[in-house]
């Protein structure tokens, strides 16, 4: 593992086949790189790196971090994904003979060398590339891009490259704090996984190198302001600039596609780009990997985790000492009684209850005065038996709630 430069992806196994489309890439135009797959799921007793087109295969178990398992279960495949590499960052950071390391989401595509960002980090700490580099003209543009950069980052963290230095690391480490505690797409309380937090980077740490060569990271986001050309027999360019890599980012909801076309109409390089890489997904999709179940998927006993029961767990630290294993059947019994109730208290009641008789409940329990008794009663029923309790004395009485 000794090298100068190593780069990474992260993905759960079933992303594998696009996975390789890209370290491909970065084999053919950096041989010298140490090249690493960083799951976001468990690793099978077949993966391999032998006849792979990278040197190094770590899961989330491996990157030591703090309760893994538990934290893991809080995550959709997508936050975990995201939420890990900072922590594999630090590690490659930390391997002897390491200078810099690159991180590239598993659907980029490498089309040139990137020397000019190597370089750029041998004189910085940090590299960046925002999704924007210059204003939209339009305002359909303006609420296409611009707007969707101040909901999701300033910066598109499918790249990012750091400099083994103090302030890299401790980038790195603070990077880390803030994915291990607060990776989520919650968009309406200001956070978009791993990717809105650098949007303070260049305010915390110094040396943050802003890459604006349009050759690098184009998107659907930013062909408005880009003029692509050539073709792949003789090389695609960006302004004139040879295409460093680009980001193929929603081709499996078909957003991609769309996009394209309404940001880059009859511009037949870029069509021509896009039919190359639905051909390559379309035999990676054929892969049976493409099909392995997400380590993180399900319960122990094959019950499907929904997203609200990995909330619930993950915002309820009382929940992490009632139960140690997120995964057992025993928290999903509880999530049916109790959690849904907490949830939702209203639809659980409705949906065990029967609408009129849910109704009825509500109203006597929140009269300010009269349901101050079955306020109590209702609470030493749940703390004891849970929503099942109510649910068992309502039938009983179906004027009142049974003692």
């Amino acid at each position: 593992m000794n090298g100068e430069l190593h780069i990474f992806t992260s993905a759960a196994v079933n992303y594998l086949p696009k996975v390789r489309i890209l370290c491909r890439s970065i084999r053919r135009h950096h041989p010298e790189a140490v090249i690493h797959l960083v799951l976001a799921d468990l690793r099978p007793d077949w993966l391999d790196v032998e006849g792979e087109p990278f040197d190094d295969v770590t899961d989330v178990a491996g990157l030591g971090i703090t309760d893994w398992k538990r934290w893991a279960f809080g995550h959709d495949i997508v936050e975990l994904a995201t939420a890990i590499k900072p922590f594999a960052l630090a590690k490659l950071l930390e391997l002897p003979g390491c200078r810099t390391v690159l991180y590239f989401d598993p659907d980029i595509v490498l089309f040139s060398r990137v020397d000019d960002i190597v370089a750029l980090l041998a004189r910085s700490n940090v590299a960046l590339t925002p999704h924007q580099t210059k204003p939209e003209t339009t305002p359909e543009a303006v609420l296409d891009n611009e707007v969707a950069s101040l909901k999701h980052g300033i910066f598109n963290l499918g790249f990012i490259g750091v400099t083994r230095s103090d302030e890299g690391m401790r980038f790195a480490r603070w990077w880390g704090e803030r994915t291990y505690a607060l990776c989520r797409a919650d968009i309406p309380n200001g956070l978009f996984t791993d990717q809105k937090w650098v949007n303070f980077a260049p305010v915390f740490f110094d040396g943050v190198a802003i890459v604006k060569s349009p050759r690098h990271n184009v998107a659907t986001w930013n062909l408005t302001t880009r003029a692509m050309t050539g073709n792949f027999a003789g090389g695609f360019f960006i302004d004139d600039e040879p295409l460093g890599f680009y980001h193929f980012t929603g081709f499996d909801s078909g957003a991609h596609r769309i996009m394209a076309i309404k940001n880059a109409t009859a511009n037949k390089s870029v069509g021509e780009l896009i039919a190359w890489y639905e051909r390559e997904i379309e035999v990676a999709d054929n892969d049976p990997v493409s099909r392995t179940p997400w380590a993180f998927g399900r319960y122990a006993d094959g019950s499907p985790i929904q997203s609200w029961q990995r909330r619930l767990y993950r915002d309820r630290t009382d929940l992490h000492e009632a139960f140690p294993d997120p995964f057992d059947p025993r928290y999903l019994d509880w999530c049916r009684t109790e959690g849904r109730f907490q949830v939702d208290p209203g639809g659980a009641l409705r949906a065990s209850l029967g609408g009129a008789a849910a109704l009825r409940l509500a109203a006597l329990a929140l009269a300010p005065r009269a349901g101050r008794s079955l306020r109590q009663r209702i609470l030493r029923i749940l703390r004891a038996e849970g929503l099942h309790g109510i649910v068992r004395r309502v039938r009983i009485r179906r004027g009142g709630l049974a003692r």
